[in-house]
């Protein structure tokens, strides 16, 4: 953002999908904040270790001991602040929010961090554990090189079902087009895989932009909703192990937590395809503690924390060498797997008309 006038800035602001009044309110986040230029250069020293990390991370996305061990080892004290979607983590970043020294952005949402210049490079001096992970997570379009994004956890949107009310497993999207289970299904209160599995429902592309294929995947989103208990996303998980919900849209890693607690859920990835998502550490700007925001990542690229958290969490992790140490790990996915799921883009100035289509399919 150095050396852009107010009238540039908005300008890319709006190419990149952002509201005017976001991108008003991003402009004003950006008044002079003092910023040590070293985090801007990717070869240059951090510093000594700091003795307090600020993370803003999704819910349950830790494993019990991974916080207090790292705080015990390296003497750091950390404070964790929760998301529930990448949209709310943004709009605080874009509204002003400084001091969080790591967020954790799906891969859309870290297109928009680096356009706009809420994240800053990673100083890879410092991640010596960088060679654990596995190269299919790495230097994808929406990063480049991993100049800002270091792989955390990785998963697929599919379908949680209980095995003792659907006995046979849902194949399609369309389980939620069928009245027969009515009041007893949910979708995820996330409009990119809501919209994204009606688009690859019609054959389409999760990313589409196409204004004929997003009303079809209105149309179809709206028939679904006649039969949906609710839009919600991961305490969806609790009502999966009561029984309340037979049929839910949800991520991977919380369909195993759930099924943890109750061996009837089962989980399928829709013949038609999904989403495959990939989230990362990412140093923010106006990060106070850098060092230790190093610390923590090179720290979590260890075989034992990694394969402890993606066993607490469900989820799949991009770390390698830590397959080994899990008893049920989440398998990279095969080549017929990959050629059914895409990654999230960045809609840029189409996020308006797809937030336009997801107002709309919430108010019928």
């Amino acid at each position: 953002m150095t050396g852009l006038d107010r009238r540039e800035f908005v300008r890319r602001a709006a190419a990149l999908g952002l509201s005017l009044p976001a991108a008003t309110a991003l402009l004003a986040a950006c008044r002079p904040v003092r910023h040590d230029p070293a985090l801007d250069d990717p070869g240059r020293a951090l510093g000594p270790l700091e003795r307090e990390l600020a993370i803003y991370i999704w819910s349950d996305y830790v494993a019990p001991d991974t916080i207090p061990d790292f705080e015990k080892e390296f003497g750091v004290a950390v404070t964790m602040d929760f998301y529930d979607s990448n949209e709310e983590m943004l709009a605080k970043l874009q509204a002003g929010a400084r001091g969080y020294d790591i967020v954790v952005p799906s891969t859309y949402i870290v297109e928009v961090l680096v356009a706009t210049g809420l994240a800053l490079p990673l100083h890879r001096q410092y991640l010596t554990n960088w060679g654990n992970l596995s190269p299919i997570f790495l230097d994808h379009a929406f990063d480049p090189g991993n100049r800002y994004t270091m792989p955390w956890m990785w998963g697929v949107t599919g379908i949680a079902y209980r095995r003792d009310r659907i006995p046979d497993p849902p194949a399609s999207w369309e389980i939620f087009l069928d009245p027969r289970y009515r009041g007893k299904m949910t979708q995820a209160d996330d409009e990119r895989d809501v919209i994204g599995a009606w688009l690859r429902y019609r054959g389409h592309s999760l990313n589409a932009t196409d204004p004929a294929q997003l009303e079809a995947a209105k149309r179809d989103a709206i028939h679904a909703k006649q039969n949906l208990k609710a839009y919600i996303s991961a305490p969806v998980k609790g009502q999966l192990i009561t029984g309340d919900v037979w049929a839910a849209q949800i991520w991977n890693g919380d369909a195993e937590q759930a099924r943890m607690e109750q061996p009837q859920v089962g989980f399928v990835l829709p013949q038609e395809g999904s989403t495959i998502w990939l989230d990362s550490l990412v140093m923010a700007r106006g990060a106070r503690h850098p060092r230790a925001a190093h610390e923590f990542m090179n720290y979590v690229l260890r075989p034992p924390v990694a394969a402890a958290v993606s066993t607490a969490t469900g989820y799949g992790t991009p770390n390698r060498e830590a397959l080994g140490l899990i008893e049920h790990p989440v398998q990279y996915p095969s080549g017929e797997e990959l050629a059914r799921l895409e990654y999230q883009r960045d809609l840029g100035r189409d996020t308006a008309t797809w937030d336009q289509l997801w107002t709309e399919i919430k108010a019928s």
